[in-house]
């Protein structure tokens, strides 16, 4: 059995997932209402709580899975990117659970882990295929050909595709995480009564900063009556423009790659409307989208493990450079 530790952003996990990639216990703590008052995560506030967090989720997920330490195998654990403060609460716990235990450790590429999360039980997708990888801090195209291993074939030149459902939220005076709050308002609105903008930018990049302006000389313009009187009109356009550039790139590049099966991984992959826009993709399940340590220990499964003790003076990235 691997434990899988998960802390780059504001989300304290763990899980507890077998070889075969059945995830016996899945554990998420998360920080959304520690941080709403903020409008989005303060990444001091966010470390101070993931050491509050991590023992006692490590624990829970343990007892779970109806198993202990010794009966662990491996520990695997998110190394980046993401939140350095964040994630060096996760990498130091996983060191020194996998030092006290003399176990290996694995560590695991945080967006790798959000495509693993569709290699587990019941129903685990096999290479190759299209992934998107939309979260709030990346928006990617990978073409995944292997378990373990992907070719980016796009990002985004500015905001993530959740980075922008974030501040659009903002812009119109919702709540905190943004992406879910838009979804919900969205479903009472009219997405074509605004025609916001679609970047075109070359190849199978993306880019978001310009529908974000676009919104925000929109709010503006409408005055806060206006605005307060259309909000639902407005999220449903903005997210209707979101999804619209996520939708064309997946189709462009299943057209430029040849590849047939397409999937959707990513904080991003549980809104609804893009659910709705892409019925014949394989979408990861809702429980798995947003971030979890079950996807990090299913990643394990294909990353060479670092034996005791050699992985003590492991370190953790903050970005994909």
């Amino acid at each position: 059995m691997i434990l899988g530790i998960e802390t780059s952003c504001d989300e304290t996990a763990a899980a507890v997932v077998t070889d075969a990639g059945h995830v016996l216990a899945s554990i998420v703590s998360s920080q959304a209402d520690l941080h709403a008052r903020y409008g989005g995560v303060v990444p001091e506030v966010a470390s101070r709580r993931h050491l509050d967090l991590v023992a006692p989720v490590v624990r829970e997920a343990l007892d779970s899975a109806g198993t202990s330490l010794d009966g662990l195998g491996r520990i695997a654990v998110t190394r980046g990117p993401g939140l350095v403060g964040a994630l060096l609460v996760g990498v130091s716990a996983a060191k020194a659970i996998a030092w006290a235990q003399r176990l290996p450790l694995v560590p695991v590429d945080h967006l790798e882990g959000h495509v693993a999360s569709l290699y587990l039980e019941p129903d685990p997708l096999e290479p190759p295929f299209l992934c998107l990888l939309a979260s709030g801090g990346h928006t990617l195209l990978l073409a995944v050909r292997e378990r373990g291993a992907s070719e980016r074939l796009g990002t985004t030149l500015d905001d993530a595709a959740g980075e922008a459902f974030d501040k659009g939220a903002r812009l119109l005076g919702l709540g905190y995480p943004g992406g879910a709050e838009i979804d919900r308002i969205a479903r009472a609105g009219d997405s074509g009564a605004f025609p916001f903008p679609v970047a075109r930018v070359p190849g199978l990049d993306f880019s978001f900063s310009g529908l974000k302006t676009a919104l925000l000389y929109r709010v503006r313009e409408l005055g806060e009556e206006e605005v307060e009187r259309r909000r639902a009109d407005l999220a449903a356009s903005y997210q209707r423009a979101i999804v619209r550039a996520l939708s064309q790139r997946l189709d462009e590049a299943a057209s430029a790659t040849g590849l047939e099966r397409v999937a959707v991984v990513g904080g991003v992959a549980a809104n609804s409307a893009l659910r709705a826009a892409l019925p014949g993709v394989r979408f990861a399940p809702l429980a798995l989208c947003t971030d979890n340590a079950a996807m990090i220990a299913s990643a394990a499964r294909y990353v060479e493990a670092l034996p005791y003790p050699g992985y003590l003076g492991l370190d953790a990235y903050a970005s994909l450079s």
